[in-house]
Formats: C-alpha cells, structure tokens, sequence
C-alpha cells in the first residue's frame, strides 16, 4: 500500500510541473540546483559583454566611416558661383512665367542645352560642317586648337553657375565644335560667302532663330574662350589669303548689327558673351552718361491714360538714340522710339534675367522695364503711344503688347533705382496732382480736340462775351433814366 502511494504521489507531481524527465528530478540537491544556476548566469553576461563590445565595435567604425566620409566631402566642395561666374540659369521663379524665351529652339551652344532636346540635334550635323569649314578656311591644327581648350577648360567651368556634369573630353569636344561653328556662321554673315555644301542655314527663317538663339542667357560660351581660339585659328595669314582678317569682336559687332541702335563702336567694348553684348547695346554711352544709383523706394508711377487725363502729354524723344534715355519737363514725357516685335519679349526677359543674376546693383535694363510695367495696364494705354508715335506695333494686337509689359516685370527683385528715373516718377506724380493741370486737360480734351472744335468754342466764348456787354450796357441805361 505505502508504495502504490508514493507512485501516485510521484505521477501527480510531475503532472502538475508539466515535466518529461524522470521523477528522480525532484529529489535534486538544492545546492546542486544552486550552483548550476549560478554558472547559467554567469555564461549569460559573459555572452552578453561580447555581443555589445562587439555591436559597439560595429558603431564605431561606421562612425569613423561617417565622418571619413563628411571629411571627403568638406574637402572636394567648391564654391559653385565665383567672380568668374557670367552664364547662369535663369531663376525658376522668373522663368515659368515664359519658358521659351529662355529655351533654344534651333540650336544649342554650350552645356546647359547640349543634347537637351530632340529638335536641338538635327543642327549637330550642320555645326560639324561649319565647323570643318572653318579648320579648311583657316588651315588650323586641330591638336593645337584643342590644346588650347584644355588649357582653359578649369577657368571654361568656373563662369557657369552650376556644376558641368561633364567630362573634360566631352567638354573639350563640345567646345571646339560650337566655337568653330559661331566662327565660320560670323565669318560668313561678315563676308557674304555661305558654304554651297549647305545651303540649308542661309534660309531667312532660321538665320533669324539662330541669332535669336545666340541672344539667350542659357545658351552661352564664354567670349574669353572664343575671342582666343578665334585669335590661335589666325596665327599665320595664309589661311585667308590676302582677305582682311577683322577681329572677333568685329564680327560680333556685325553679326548683331540689327540691336545696335546706339551705333556703337566696336574698339574699346569689353564683354563675357553675347547676352552681355545685347545689354550692352541698349545702355548709355559712354558709362558716364549713366546716372547713378539710389536706394530709394520705387515710387508709383500713373499710367498713360491717367497721366493724358492729368495734362501731360508725350513726344518722341529724336535726339537720341539711347532707349533708356526719358525725359520729362514743361509737361511733356519724351521717350524714345520703340518698336514692338516677335522677339521683344525674348529680348527684354534675357537681359533682365542677366541683370537678376549678374548686375543687380546696375539694372538699368530693369529700371526700363519697371518704368514700362507703370505705364502700360490697357491696350488703351498703348493705343495712346502708338497716335503718338512712341510705340510701333509690329504684333497688331494692343492687348498683346500690354500683356508683355505687364509681364516682363513680375517675380522680378529690385536692390536699388536710377536716380533719373526715380526723378521722373517723381515729378510727373506731382504733376498730376496739381487740379489746374487736370482742368487744362478737361478744357483742350473737350473743347479743342480738333480744328473746328476749337473755332467753334472760340466763337462761343465770343458771343458769350458780346451778350454779357449787351446786358452790361442795357442795365447801364436803365440805371441812368
């Protein structure tokens, strides 16, 4: 009986403990259990120390390769705009208000536009005809052209804004082809002689999108690297026989002839690319006439309607040739002839966004265009000034031309204002607060407008004056009976 117990006994114990050893477990020394226990613990921290020692180890070296890494970094960066900087991209800000004023549509020159766009590359073929053209005219090596690009590649890199994701040879070649095609197109704009092998870009219609792709900020070469490679092609003159070799500047001159209105001399110019030479052409001369620079508010400047209504009235300024040149004095606004064309818009927003990027403290292209926005609200506003003869519009619609001056101005960043121009607001805001100007106006809008309008009114002043001496004399005669 007591040992059918003890099984029992034995069988309900390990039951419970959900145990699937043999019972004799249970009757395991204490310090036995004790001791094993122990040792359990302590191969678990042991096992533990190990495992973070060696994730700290692990930690520590990715942060010595983290800062490796920063070091590398701080170590390669440059400064991406220098002094040297002249081509940028035009500002995102300025530019999504017209972007194909800022885009290439036949040809691309430099790297911003390279082979950036399909209807770019068909004209890769034809550079690479003007420009052989140019090596068989000229009789230059070719390995000492582009030893030449090589040397100026670093200081090539530095006047552009952003980071050239090219490689030295691809910038080399792109280089040498663009150059020697500008050349052999100036060369033959200059002479007159286009190349019977292609005919293709003497057609009107794209002679006048390439000049006007040559005029457009992004889409640059640096003049520095022209005039030199230009200069090494005419190291011996038997390339040109007995032609007159001109300078590259003066063919320059020659090819953008049309924008030149101030009929600027091509000696003493001083330019970095071709955007720079239009803005050139619209700017004072010689920099002395150019008025200086204050750091006045820009004061609100009433439109050509109000300021018609106020009294003033507005002539074509002949005696110069300057179009920034506006004047204002014994109540007459005289500005310049301007004509309005297809490519005024492309013209004016390149050499704004220039001035943006590289004058902000001289934008006088900007000061004109400022002026222009204040001006110009309505198509009635240019309706006025094309009576007047200051605006000529070759678009045909008046509302077009007050959407491009409206335009131009918007998302643009003024630093500081031409004095002469902030004169001019000025006096002509004070003008048209004067009542005895507005009445002027009122009595000439409405009662001399034309010839017989104003015989009309003078006739009736006289009989008005005629009846009031009838009256004064009837009543002079009664007083006397």
């Amino acid at each position: 009986m007591s040992i059918n117990a003890s099984d029992s006994l034995t069988k309900l114990i390990c039951t419970k403990s959900d145990c699937t050893e043999s019972s004799s477990r249970l009757w395991i020394p204490l310090e036995t259990q004790t001791h094993n226990t122990k040792k359990q613990r302590e191969g678990t921290f042991a096992t533990r120390t190990r495992n973070f020692n060696r994730q700290r180890g692990i930690r520590m070296t990715n942060q010595d390769d983290v800062v490796n890494d920063i070091k590398a970094m701080l170590e390669g960066a440059e400064a991406p705009v220098t002094d040297e900087c002249c081509i940028y991209r035009v500002p995102f800000d300025i530019r999504k208000l017209n972007e194909d004023a800022y885009t290439p549509k036949v040809v691309s020159i430099g790297p911003f536009h390279h082979n950036g766009h399909s209807r770019l590359r068909n004209m890769e073929r034809h550079k690479l005809i003007y420009c052989k053209a140019f090596l068989d005219r000229t009789k230059t090596s070719l390995a000492s052209c582009i030893r030449y690009i090589e040397g100026e590649e670093p200081k090539f890199r530095r006047c552009y804004s952003e980071t050239l994701q090219f490689s030295k040879e691809e910038l080399v070649k792109m280089i040498f082809v663009d150059s020697g095609f500008i050349f052999e197109l100036f060369w033959s704009n200059y002479y007159g002689e286009w190349s019977m092998s292609d005919t293709f870009l003497s057609k009107p219609w794209l002679t006048t999108n390439i000049r006007l792709d040559l005029l457009l900020v992004e889409n640059q070469l640096p003049f520095f690297v022209l005039d030199g490679l230009f200069k090494l092609s005419f190291t011996s003159r038997s390339g040109s026989g007995n032609q007159r070799i001109p300078s590259f500047i003066e063919l320059t001159f020659d090819y953008f002839v049309y924008y030149n209105r101030s009929n600027l001399n091509f000696r003493n110019i001083g330019i970095r690319h071709f955007t720079d030479l239009i803005r050139t052409f619209h700017l004072q001369h010689p920099p002395q006439r150019r008025p200086p620079r204050t750091d006045e508010s820009l004061i609100h400047l009433h439109s050509v309607t109000e300021l018609l209504e106020a009294g003033v009235r507005f002539k074509v300024n002949t005696k110069s040739n300057c179009l920034l040149d506006l004047k204002f004095s014994g109540g007459v606004l005289e500005i310049p002839e301007l004509k309005v064309e297809d490519w005024t818009e492309l013209l004016f927003r390149n050499m704004v966004a220039l001035e943006q990027c590289h004058y902000p403290s001289e934008s006088f292209i900007t000061d004109y265009v400022a002026v222009w926005d204040f001006l110009v609200n309505t198509s009635r506003d240019v309706d006025i000034l094309v009576r007047k003869r200051v605006l000529v519009n070759w678009l045909g619609d008046s509302d077009s031309v007050a959407d491009l001056f409206t335009g131009l101005w918007k998302n643009i960043t003024h630093l500081n204002f031409s004095s002469d121009y902030f004169y001019l607001c000025r006096d002509l805001n004070a003008f048209c607060r004067d009542p005895w100007h507005k009445m002027k106006s009122t009595l000439r809008r409405d009662y001399c407008s034309t010839p017989w309008q104003t015989a009309a009114s003078i006739a009736g002043i006289i009989l008005l004056i005629l009846s009031l001496v009838e009256t004064v004399c009837s009543v002079l005669q009664v007083i006397q009976h």
